[in-house]
């Protein structure tokens, strides 16, 4: 059986894959991969803490959301034909936004995720439909992220670039994008398409927290892709 392998976006502890989950066809087997509360740890290190949180010798599918894109990339690349498709959720291979890499120097500045009004924390990456379970639970993954955390991995997404990484695979690739994502643009994913020529592109409804405020459509294309492969 192929095991879907989640990897979370920036807050790192997988929580918010909850609605999406119960979206999936009965009998899936999902691993959800977190990642240490440590500001140190680059995408090298979090690549190998997911690598050694996979199960043995089974093949996979790999989603990364937002924030894991460069992990789910990398992952794809050192475990070769264990890897069946590799799914891409609003996320990016490279700086979503290279005109803003001056600013890497004053993110230390930004306020925690603590002190940000929820209300605009979850317009901006739940818009306006999303359930009320979808806004508690970044609600408190939004709380738990130290102020240090959230910076760290700003930096590391200003500075990661895997578009060569990605432009190696042989493997299916499905591009989840959000229609109304303001925080990956769409030069984001046009990056990907043009670094790997079998991506799939479903463009969705929804804000940047797609699995969380559309968890039935995004479910509905990613099974419908890879029933497709096989």
């Amino acid at each position: 059986m192929t095991t879907l392998v989640l990897l979370p976006g920036l807050d790192g502890t997988g929580t918010l894959f909850q609605p999406f989950l119960r979206e999936l066809p009965a009998g899936w087997r999902a691993v959800v991969v977190s990642y240490p509360m440590d500001a140190n740890a680059g995408y090298d290190a979090l690549t190998l803490h997911a690598a050694l949180a996979l199960p043995d010798g089974e093949p996979l599918v790999l989603l990364g959301e937002s924030f894991s894109g460069p992990i789910a990339v990398r992952l794809a690349t050192m475990l070769g034909a264990r890897v069946q498709a590799l799914v891409l959720c609003c996320t990016f291979v490279r700086n979503p936004r290279p005109r803003a890499a001056w600013l890497r120097g004053l993110v230390r500045w930004l306020p925690g995720p603590a002190v940000l009004p929820s209300a605009l924390s979850g317009r901006v990456l739940l818009g306006p439909r999303a359930a009320a379970q979808a806004h508690r639970l970044l609600s408190v993954a939004l709380k738990r992220l130290p102020k240090a955390l959230l910076h760290a991995r700003l930096r590391m997404v200003m500075s990661v670039d895997v578009s060569a990484d990605l432009a190696t695979l042989t493997v299916p690739v499905l591009y989840l994008q959000a229609a109304q994502d303001w925080v990956v643009p769409a030069s984001a994913v046009e990056h990907v398409r043009s670094s790997c020529t079998q991506v799939m592109v479903v463009r969705l409804a929804g804000p940047h927290g797609l699995l969380q405020a559309e968890p039935k459509a995004a479910a509905a294309a990613m099974t419908s892709f890879l029933a497709r492969l096989a």
